[in-house]
């Protein structure tokens, strides 16, 4: 194994690890010893090579195909993960409510399940764009562009969802 292929190998390990909130003591502590720490992190830095056979078991630790932590087999997947969809509530409350007043609806209700009231941004979910778009009748990449063009959402929005669209 290549030296720079092993810490591209390494670097979708730490991804993988880091996106399950789990330290390299937590990997150990979670396997019951089966995984060392100092050997995972040994793997994500490329300073030893991993066997197939350790990898396919690493991925099933993880739960997830071994293909997301090989290198080059899922462009922007497991390093860089997409985009949060982030709505700017400040923003929101300037578009007239004729246009926007389901997603301030919908919006509200999230704040209030959460109890997040702290009135400037709130992140959503695809599942959320996606419930949005059929309310208002459009495809979520449409509805994307709409909510960017009303300042609610950032343009790295349209990265987030051209990810999952082609999921």
């Amino acid at each position: 194994m290549s030296s720079e292929y092993a810490k591209q190998l390494g670097a979708k390990l730490r991804a993988i690890r880091t996106q399950q909130g789990l330290s390299l003591h937590g990997v150990e502590e979670k396997s019951q010893g089966r995984w060392k720490a100092v050997v995972v992190g040994s793997y994500e830095r490329g300073d030893r090579a991993v066997t197939v056979q350790r990898l396919a078991e690493l991925a099933d630790f993880y739960g997830v195909p071994v293909q997301e932590l090989l290198p080059g087999t899922t462009p922007g997947g497991a390093a860089e993960p997409p985009p949060k969809l982030v709505l700017d509530l400040e923003r929101l409350a300037t578009v007239p409510a004729e246009k926007a007043g389901p997603l301030q609806r919908y919006a509200a209700t999230i704040q209030s399940q959460h109890g997040d009231y702290n009135g400037k941004v709130l992140s959503i979910r695809q599942d959320d764009l996606r419930t949005l778009a059929v309310i208002y009748d459009q495809s979520p990449s449409v509805l994307t562009e709409q909510l960017i063009s009303w300042g609610v959402l950032d343009a790295d929005a349209r990265r987030a969802v051209a990810t999952h669209e082609e999921a």
